[in-house]
């Protein structure tokens, strides 16, 4: 009861402010101040649409949604970005590669792994859904119902039961 009296005195002072400061971010920073009375037109405010390429090679993703940890390569995206394809390669024998998909809300997760070399030997070792548990492995194409949204993981990586190198060039397409 006590803290209620403490914040109602705080919400009526915060209401009656007469100026309000608004940031948007352009080319350069600005502030812009308003009047109470001035009516904001909330388009100017909005977030812009952005159109997010099917293709995402390396160089295009910022440092920060790609990590190598030892011989692991971890590239993180949002699951509203799907469907899309992403360009990578391994360098050395042991690497793999995992694709963490955080907010993954669809029913079926849909993914092919494609080498640039004929010869290369990779495919979907694992995936890891959002209840903690796995399943795999899997081919060069992966097709598996989905029971909880949340973060995905598919796991990429040599295929022990093959011939080839695992070393190259691949892509990884979601749908």
């Amino acid at each position: 009861m006590k803290t209620v009296l403490v914040l109602i005195p705080l919400l009526i002072l915060s209401c009656t402010k007469k100026e309000a400061v608004i940031s948007s971010s352009s080319k350069q920073d600005s502030m812009k101040t308003t009047n109470q009375n001035e009516v904001i037109d909330p388009a100017d405010y909005l977030p812009r649409v952005v159109n997010v390429p099917t293709t995402i090679k390396p160089k295009e993703i910022s440092k920060t949604f790609r990590v190598i940890d030892g011989d692991s390569i971890i590239k993180t995206i949002n699951g509203d970005m799907i469907p899309l394809t992403i360009d990578d390669e391994f360098k050395t024998d042991r690497q793999k590669f995992i694709l963490k998909i955080k907010n993954f809300t669809g029913k079926n997760m849909v993914a092919k792994v494609t080498s640039k070399n004929s010869d290369m030997n990779i495919r979907f070792n694992q995936i890891k859904f959002a209840n903690g548990t796995f399943d795999g492995p899997f081919g060069s194409d992966i097709s598996t119902p989905i029971d909880k949204p949340g973060e995905i993981w598919l796991i990429i990586g040599k295929n022990l039961m093959a011939d080839g190198k695992p070393t190259g060039k691949f892509s990884v397409s979601l749908k």
